[in-house]
């Protein structure tokens, strides 16, 4: 398998010939990976931050099996299906009541792509065509597709190479750390005023990840900043679009992230554990002033039309899976993982080769002062049964909300040692 790997395969984030390992996974229960070497690793990332209920539930197993007995897929456009309408309803009674309309797609990125088309859809609908720039803050990351990367950091960033070829977006400094936030006093919120107010003409939206940045550098800012920053908002009259691809459905101990701070976007993004890591898929929800108004201005539709939009299989497993995490105390769980999370961190940041480290939720980050040697690191992991996907100068965990207290703590007992032995 390995040697066929690296003759036909592409990795993600890797080159074409990766010199990294990679393990092949035989099977996967709960929050343990078996590999078909024989070893079972412990999952501290959740298959980046989605398998948030485990892997191989029963109940979501069960979701997918009854509805490929039905029909597997289906257009959407001329047709309907209830693992649709039952989705797109619960994520109406889950979210505020505003966002009444939900968009399917794909992925993450496309859902991204689609706030940012709604956006600049809905000004041309109010007749204002010159708003087509989205404002946005530094260390951000939305998804690897040319517009959400022309909203992520293109300095900072993974996309750099990319950088004279994007959209031309308004950047501004980034948010604060939450530990020194000081709201009077806040650069990025002043840079926004002032952008907000002397290029209103040209501004459709502002885009951020609320209270948790995630992949730009596993940053946590106050809940103030993004209240201050709707505020800012309605004071210019331009749309507030979120992105909780990665916060969603309660990985930073509330359900949303911007429940933090009480507020409620004008676009609101889903994904990654939306299905609970069982199919690729997101969505996207809009306002019903919004919807109107596009839909009340020619042409009248929104165009944009993704082939596997609103699948059948994805649509049943992702009810599922949110019906699943409500229906057990996810709060006191998330809170339990947070704590654990931040005693042990707090001991391993004494060590003189850790930076920072940074907790919210089921969200660990250890901040090093070097870049993190990727290949070293990894294979002690899997040497000492967990598992984790360093980048950067960051080693951080995002394990299942189901991960029990006994894993938890040994996967945090491994961290420790493996910190001790890299960096002796």
């Amino acid at each position: 398998m390995i040697k066929e790997d690296k003759l036909y395969v592409w990795h993600p984030y890797a080159a074409a010939i990766d010199k990294n390992p990679v393990y092949p996974v035989k099977k996967a229960k709960g929050a343990n990976i078996y590999l078909e070497s024989g070893e079972k690793l412990i999952d501290g990332m959740s298959s980046w931050w989605c398998v948030i209920n485990g892997y191989n539930h029963p109940k979501l197993n069960k979701a997918i099996q009854d509805q490929i007995k039905q029909f597997s897929h289906i257009m959407f456009g001329g047709f309907t299906h209830k693992p649709a309408v039952k989705l797109a309803k619960k994520l109406n009674d889950i979210t505020p009541g505003s966002l009444q309309k939900v968009f399917f797609s794909d992925s993450g990125s496309v859902a991204i792509e689609v706030a940012m088309k709604f956006a600049i859809q809905y000004w041309h609908s109010q007749g204002v065509d010159s708003k087509k720039k989205f404002l946005t803050v530094r260390s951000g990351y939305h998804g690897d597709t040319f517009a959400t990367m022309s909203v992520s950091d293109p300095i900072n960033g993974m996309h750099s190479i990319f950088k004279n070829t994007l959209l031309n977006q308004i950047y501004v400094s980034k948010p604060e750390d939450s530990r020194i936030f000081n709201l009077k006093k806040s650069k990025s919120l002043k840079e926004i005023e002032n952008n907000l107010k002397n290029k209103n003409k040209n501004i459709a939206a502002v885009i951020i990840e609320p209270i948790f940045q995630g992949a730009g550098g596993m940053r946590i800012y106050h809940p103030k900043y993004l209240k201050e920053l709707r505020s800012l908002c309605n004071k210019h009259n331009v749309l507030l679009i979120l992105d909780e691809i990665a916060t969603g459905f309660g990985r930073t101990g509330k359900l949303f992230g911007f429940q933090h701070s009480n507020i409620v976007p004008d676009i609101l993004c889903l994904g990654k554990s939306i299905t609970g890591g069982y199919m690729s898929m997101a969505a996207t929800l809009v306002s019903k002033k919004i919807a109107k108004s596009i839909s009340n201005k020619a042409p009248g539709v929104f165009m944009h039309g993704p082939t596997y939009m609103a699948n059948p299989l994805a649509c049943s497993v992702a009810l599922a899976n949110i019906n699943l995490l409500l229906s057990y105390d996810w709060k006191k769980k998330i809170k339990n993982i947070e704590n654990r999370i931040f005693k042990s961190f707090e001991k391993i940041s004494k060590n003189k080769f850790v930076k920072d480290f940074r907790v919210i939720g089921a969200i660990g980050v250890l901040e090093m002062h070097d870049k993190v040697n990727v290949k070293s690191l990894q294979k002690k992991c899997v040497d000492n049964g967990i598992w984790l996907r360093p980048y950067s100068n960051l080693i951080y965990i995002m394990p299942p909300y189901i991960i029990s207290n006994k894993d938890l703590n040994f996967l945090l007992m491994k961290i420790e040692k493996i910190i001790k032995l890299e960096y002796a």
